[in-house]
């Protein structure tokens, strides 16, 4: 089972950035939920802690296509 607070945290961090770079999406955006999946699945797979998850986060993001959702 993912620890809610850890998955959180690790959330936050690449959310804000993306978004401190991208002034134009929402804090709503359906991003979110695409980077939150993913750190999820991260996760299970390696159990990592909160700083790699956010990394990961991050890099998830970066590589989302502009127009993703």
């Amino acid at each position: 089972m993912v620890d809610d607070v850890v998955l959180k945290n690790a959330s936050e961090t690449p959310w804000n950035v993306y978004r401190a770079r991208r002034p134009d999406v929402g804090a709503r955006d359906s991003r979110r939920c695409l980077l939150e999946r993913h750190l999820h699945r991260r996760w299970e797979e390696r159990q990592g802690d909160t700083g790699e998850l956010a990394s990961f986060g991050i890099a998830y993001l970066h590589r989302l296509p502009r127009d993703e959702c």
